[in-house]
């Protein structure tokens, strides 16, 4: 399989199509797009050409951090280690801009995933949209 990522600075129509069946559809979020969609990089994975993931992040200025979210691999194609692409592809991108932080909302499910990583996670689980979730850091300067 062969993959590629790419960046964006505005929506792309393969990341919409990606965030709403796997997170509207498969997971039932009814608000998934919001404002800062228009400020944040957003990453489309590509395998054998076709939209295979997505994720996106931004810069805080409260948190002084860059925040991760939205990442999303289509279900036939989970367990290849796309979402590790994708996480490893935006965290060049934010030390590339010299980032030192990045903090993101897990799902708890994929806890595990994030902390293989070396995200910490921080503070008590919390629910958004009824899904329980967890913040996690991970320092870049390490």
């Amino acid at each position: 399989m062969h993959l590629r990522c790419r960046s964006f600075t505005t929506l792309p129509p393969e990341a919409a199509s990606l965030r709403k069946d796997i997170f509207m559809r498969e997971q039932g979020f009814k608000d998934e797009f919001d404002a800062l969609d228009s400020i944040a990089v957003h990453i489309v994975l590509f395998a054998d050409g076709k939209p295979a993931g997505t994720c996106r992040f931004y810069y805080d200025d409260k948190a002084q951090s860059y925040i991760f979210g939205r990442l999303a691999v289509k279900k036939e194609l989970r367990g290849r280690h796309l979402g590790l692409t994708l996480l490893q592809a935006a965290e060049q991108e934010i030390k590339a801009r010299h980032g030192r932080s990045i903090m993101l909302a897990a799902q708890t499910q994929a806890r595990d995933f994030y902390a293989r990583q070396g995200y910490a996670a921080q503070g008590t689980e919390f629910l958004e949209e009824h899904c329980p979730h967890i913040m996690m850091r991970k320092d870049l300067s390490a």
